[in-house]
């Protein structure tokens, strides 16, 4: 591969960890301000919001750059998100900040692989680079876990030198939040060792209303070609599945497992071994001509995502996380190489990828928001359930947020599966185009 490419693995990775760990530190932090419930699901939509609007200027960007540059000027952005959140800003406009870094990287960090490597490594260096990133979320989840114990010993210590600190608002999570500040400035350092490939799709003009229109172009021609129109959809539906399915596993870990907050930030990061061990599978196993016969895998998930309204043993929902981890990771994988390849026959891996991220992200909105609506309608799912006699089923009554979970969990399996089975119908025939 090259060293180059284990450098851009090192930057992604460090980037990705503080990322991860900052979505449980925020959080936490919403829970310091006594912030309704439905706000940890605004959180992430507020994160989100960047990759849409800024859809359009993001892959031009990204393509009209060396994308190690681009990648620097992100993280800093993500840095100032981060001392935002520190210095009493409202944690939901703190962490869209960092959301408008994570928005210009994600194009960057993809579009770089087309312009290093060919494209029959293209698999395999996605594998790596979801298999890091995984490893990230893990590794971020335990440190965000960790670094959110009131009775860290260096969190006592940095007290101890800084006493007056706390008094103007330092408490554990902004603590957390400024040990992963310096884990940006980390990235930020390493992205500038990352070799510099001159662009290969840069735009003629400029201007904002031209970019919006190339985006526009970008967008038809890629759910106008068979090939992008599948794999667009695949990954789409994946990342809102996933954004929802990734909160949904702490109101899991806290209802069912009777987890703490640090055991729940933790659980969830056991899928993210699953989706290694599938990425590293589809590595082995999946060629890019035939990306697409992996999509029955995707129905395969959504009946094993049903498998957490009845298991409440600890052991046995490791087992189900990394299995369900695994078949995504399995299926993903190839659409996104698919999907990066076409992109770059087409347009610029910029391009494509800010398209895919837009899709992406009106998805996780989407999902999101109707997740929201449904921790806010607990109560009155709760008066449905009993008198459909779930209570008696049970041989106890339904606790606040429990008809929530149910309805959440229900829905979000039957929504995966029944798409993707739609999907390997309607394009298992699709030839692939080299």
């Amino acid at each position: 591969m090259g060293g180059g490419f284990y450098i851009i693995l090192l930057a992604q990775f460090l980037s990705a960890l503080a990322d991860n760990a900052l979505l449980f530190a925020a959080i936490a932090l919403l829970k310091t301000l006594a912030a309704p419930p439905e706000y940890v699901p605004f959180l992430q939509q507020f994160f989100v919001i960047s990759y849409i609007f800024l859809a359009p200027f993001v892959g031009a960007f990204s393509d009209a750059h060396p994308k190690g540059w681009v990648m620097f000027i992100s993280n800093i952005i993500k840095l100032l998100g981060c001392l935002a959140m520190m210095l009493g800003i409202n944690p939901l406009f703190a962490y869209a900040l960092v959301g408008l870094g994570a928005a210009a990287y994600s194009p960057a960090k993809y579009g770089i692989l087309t312009e290093c490597l060919p494209p029959g490594k293209l698999v395999v260096a996605n594998s790596w680079m979801e298999a890091l990133t995984v490893i990230a979320i893990i590794f971020g989840a335990v440190l965000g876990g960790w670094l959110l114990k009131p009775d860290l010993p260096l969190y006592h210590h940095f007290l101890g030198i800084f006493p007056s600190l706390q008094a103007h608002g330092l408490n554990a999570p902004r603590f957390a939040i400024l040990i992963l500040l310096l884990l940006y400035v980390a990235a930020a350092v390493v992205n500038l060792y990352i070799p510099k490939v001159m662009p290969d799709h840069v735009l003629a003009r400029k201007n904002p209303w031209f970019l919006v229109q190339d985006f526009w172009r970008s967008f038809l021609m890629l759910w106008r070609d068979p090939l992008g129109q599948v794999s667009l959809a695949v990954t789409t539906i994946f990342w809102g599945v996933g954004s929802s399915l990734r909160l949904i596993v702490l109101v899991w870990a806290t209802l069912q497992l009777h987890f703490n907050l640090e055991q729940a930030t933790q659980l969830t990061a056991v899928s993210a071994v699953g989706i290694a061990l599938g990425s590293i599978a589809a590595a082995k196993w999946v060629r890019l001509e035939s990306a697409i016969k992996v999509l029955p895998v995707g129905v395969a998930m959504g009946f094993a995502i049903l498998g957490m309204l009845v298991v409440k043993d600890w052991a046995i929902a490791v087992v189900l996380l990394v299995a369900a981890g695994a078949m995504a990771g399995f299926f993903v994988v190839p659409m996104n190489a698919l999907l990066q390849h076409r992109g770059h026959q087409m347009m610029g891996a910029g391009h494509s990828i800010a398209v895919q991220n837009f899709n992406e992200n009106i998805s996780i909105l989407a999902l999101l928001g109707v997740y929201a609506g449904v921790i806010r309608e607990d109560t009155p799912l709760r008066h449905l359930f009993r008198g459909l006699g779930l209570e008696t089923l049970k041989g106890q009554p339904l606790v606040p947020a429990e008809s929530a979970f149910y309805t959440s969990v229900t829905l979000l399996a039957l929504f995966i599966s029944s798409l993707m089975f739609w999907l390997y119908r309607r394009y298992r025939h699709v030839e692939y185009v080299d």
